[in-house]
């Protein structure tokens, strides 16, 4: 199963991969980042997957093909990874379904130019698969803005972001999934917003702590009281085009562990031998899949089958990554210093990083619950 490229779609990889070939050797694509961002924005590469009945945002129109040979030459070309993504694949298609046209027209040019970054405060330390338990509160105060206070957890790129979309409380004696709202929060407000890197055993602090403190917010999407709704429109955002990127990103990862198998001879193992071949089979059924759901709208259940089968096949694939090097896989790449004391190789950091692959993003129990009950019509789990 494949989408059938036709020759303007053909003429538009073209121009991306010249594009990509052309600037990516600038110290903006180098460094990456926000200046990275504002390259591919004035450019018009961002906001592709829009939707095409907006218009005046800033965005190129682009339909679903060629959003797909955009992404496919991008991650082939190697190219920096985005700071920007969660503003343009997250928080825009939101907006568009359920902002107001002065939402629209306030925040998504900023994102189109690559200028505004965004993270998304969802987790809390008590309330991470179950999202209905969060309990950070949002207080209206009679003239359009609210008074947020809680904590956040497991929150990427909140170092660099500018806003923050929080899903919060805003009816106090409310319970679970009712009574919360969707809400734009700035990032810029001293002292009631405040940002602390979790340091991972992988050595990196992609994740965050988040802290509201009192901080200000005067956007909340979807209306009052809307937030779930909102929120869970977001997860039909994980799968579609990003979902085929990533996987162009895993075979690049399954090709460096099978040269390294090859090349130190592990391959002559017949069972390790056969897990790797069942890796290179089940990304090829992970892309199948795809393919099938993407554009697609309706499947309660694909989110979570696409969430189950990536996050435990990279799981894997960390296994796979140090087990053909043997016990070399146990020795780091520099010698240790005062100064470097954890100093990890691509494969080591593979290993230990993708071992969070089934738990972020609603753990793998909480998906089988999803697919159980919402698609199969099982018993819901007593309370």
């Amino acid at each position: 199963m494949d989408f059938a490229f036709d020759a303007a779609d053909d003429a538009f990889r073209q121009e991306a991969r010249s594009w990509l070939e052309d600037r990516l050797g600038r110290p903006c694509a180098t460094e990456g980042g926000r200046a990275w961002e504002q390259e591919l924005g004035r450019a018009g590469w961002i906001g592709l997957g829009w939707d095409a009945g907006e218009t005046g945002y800033g965005n190129r129109q682009a339909t679903l093909t060629r959003q797909i040979a955009w992404a496919e030459e991008y991650a082939r070309a190697g190219a920096p990874a985005r700071v920007g993504h969660i503003g343009e694949n997250l928080l825009a298609p939101i907006l568009i379904a359920h902002g107001t046209r002065a939402q629209k027209q306030r925040f998504l040019p900023a994102v189109a130019r690559g200028e505004a970054l965004w993270c998304q405060g969802y987790s809390e330390p008590g309330a991470g698969s179950d999202l209905a338990a969060v309990r950070t509160t949002a207080v209206p105060d009679g003239t359009g803005r609210y008074t947020v206070t809680g904590q956040k957890i497991w929150t990427s790129l909140a170092r660099e972001a500018d806003w923050c979309f929080v899903l919060a409380r805003t009816d106090p004696g409310s319970q679970r999934h009712h009574g919360l709202s969707f809400l734009l929060v700035p990032m810029d407000q001293p002292g009631r917003v405040e940002v602390r890197p979790i340091r991972q055993m992988s050595g990196t602090s992609e994740f965050n702590e988040v802290f509201f403190d009192g901080a200000v917010a005067e956007e909340v999407v979807g209306g009052e009281g809307n937030g779930w709704t909102v929120a869970m429109g977001l997860l039909a955002l994980e799968r579609g085009v990003s979902t085929l990127v990533q996987q162009i990103g895993f075979a690049a990862e399954l090709d460096r562990v099978l040269r390294t198998a090859v090349a130190g001879g592990a391959v002559a193992d017949p069972v390790l031998r056969e897990r790797l071949v069942r890796q290179w089979a089940e990304l090829k059924t992970m892309r199948w899949n795809a393919l099938r759901t993407l554009g697609g709208s309706g499947d309660a259940g694909a989110p979570s089958v696409a969430k189950l089968l990536w996050g435990g096949w990279h799981k894997r694939l960390g296994e796979l990554a140090v087990e053909v090097r043997g016990a070399a896989a146990a020795v780091g790449p520099d010698d240790w210093t005062p100064t470097a004391p954890y100093e990890l190789d691509e494969a080591q950091r593979l290993f230990l990083f993708a071992r969070s692959d089934t738990i972020y993003g609603g753990s793998d129990e909480i998906q089988r619950n999803i697919i159980a009950e919402r698609v199969l019509g099982l018993p819901r789990e007593p309370r």
